[in-house]
Formats: C-alpha cells, structure tokens, sequence
C-alpha cells in the first residue's frame, strides 16, 4: 500500500514500517550498550554489516519459502518483493559475529545488548505485514478479524471476507518479549551469563511462532509441517538444553 509519492519516488507504508522497526532497534540497542557501560560506537558499526547481511539472508529465506513461484520465475529471485523473518535473524547473527570477531568482543555479550532491539523492530515491523493485507490465518468470525479484500485473498478462500490477524498476535507478543527481556536484563541481571538474553530471545519467541504458524494458510511445509515449526521447535529444544545446562555447571560452589 503507498503512503506517498515524492517526485518519481514511491513510499510504501511496508517500507515505513520496516525503517521504523530499525530505527527504533538501533535507539534501544544503544540505550542498552550506554547502561552496560560499552563503546556505544560498536552498535552503529554493527548496523553497517548486519543490515546488508540480514536483508540478503531475509530474501533468500523468501525465496527457499516460495521456490515454486520462483523456480518459474527466476527474474524476479533479485528486485522481487518478499522477506523472512528467519533469514533475516540468521543473516544479522552471522554480521554480528564476524563484526565481534573482528574487534575481538564477546559475541554473547554484544548478541545480549540487540536482542531486545530486534524483537521490538520485528513488532513494528509486522505492521507493514497489515498495511499490505498479508500474514493473515485461516477465516473467523471472531470480532477482531481482519478485513482482507478480495485481491489479496489466497485460492480456495475468495468468498470469505474476515480472517485471523496474525500480524497482530505477533505484534503483540514481539512487544511482550522486548519488555520482558528488559526486566529480565536488569532484575536479574547479577545471574545473568552472556548470551542468556539471546537464549531467553530465541525460546520466547519460538513458542508464539510455533504456536502461530498451526493458524497460518498455505504455508511451506517439510513433511506435512510447517517448516517454521521445525525451526522454532528445534530452536526452543537446543536453546532451552544449553540455557539449563550452563546455568547447573556455573552455580557457585557452596564454601566449606
């Protein structure tokens, strides 16, 4: 959906969104450096490498999702419209680890201080999934389901009208995390090891993904399962195995 033209420029409220969700993850991720006490300079290097790295994963996640469309439409795999989420969090992670390598800092540590920034981008993100009439479920005459009009509706479901906002549900928990993991950062923060922000991250955010995508129509599947589900579930299995594993070999040792 276009929000305005400036001379032969578009703008799309997709694209809005997206920046916005940027903006405000670079704001956090610096607010969060600046309490730790770190060289807040990292975090804008840190945007030079995961964005181009974190756009090229989105993409590319994309297309392996849609490669049926793809695979008969090849010009369009570069320049196309079309992102995913988990393409995006793989290729950012990469940039942020060869970024940390490269100044010789924790990995962990730095994972820690843009987690919160990332899902709270990803919240404001899913709006642009609203303003382009996507990342909708299965039709409900629930009351707050949204309105999708005929053109944007999937085959197999043009005589329905509502159908369940997933965006929003999304939205919603993505907002959730970002404040826990704030209060978990600074309530627990004594407790804390680096990297069990990011781990904390990845088991939150896994259960609403998993739970979400059983609402989601025509989804790319492995086996009959939504293929997110495999990767959120292996996800929340290995994260939650490695955070009570390094928590039971790092409790302190009782003085004699």
């Amino acid at each position: 959906m276009v929000a305005f033209q400036v001379g032969p420029f578009t703008i799309a409220y997709y694209g809005i969104m997206i920046t916005t969700g940027v903006i405000a993850a670079i704001v956090l991720s610096y607010l969060e450096a600046k309490r730790r006490h770190d060289d807040t300079r990292h975090i804008f290097n840190l945007v030079l490498i995961i964005l181009p790295l974190g756009a090229i994963g989105a993409r590319l996640y994309h297309v392996l999702d849609q490669w049926s469309y793809y695979s008969q439409h090849p010009s369009m795999i570069i320049g196309g419209a079309g992102l995913g989420i988990f393409g995006a969090l793989i290729g950012g992670a990469i940039g942020l680890l060869i970024y940390t390598r490269w100044q010789k800092l924790s990995t962990l540590h730095w994972l820690d201080i843009v987690t919160p920034g990332v899902i709270l981008a990803q919240a404001i993100g899913r709006w642009g999934n609203y303003f382009n009439q996507e990342l909708y479920g299965y039709p409900t005459n629930l009351p707050w389901g949204i309105y999708i009009d005929p053109a944007h509706r999937l085959p197999g479901y043009e005589n329905y009208t509502h159908f369940q906002p997933l965006f929003f549900y999304e939205f919603l928990w993505d907002l959730l995390g970002c404040v826990l993991l704030l209060l978990i950062g600074r309530k627990w923060r004594e407790r804390l090891l680096n990297g069990d922000i990011f781990l904390s991250y990845v088991i939150y955010y896994s259960i609403g993904r998993f739970y979400l995508e059983g609402l989601k129509i025509n989804v790319w599947t492995i086996d009959n399962i939504p293929t997110a589900r495999w990767i959120t579930g292996i996800a929340f299995v290995v994260c939650t195995v490695i955070l009570i594993s390094r928590h039971y070999y790092h409790r302190p040792t009782p003085s004699s």
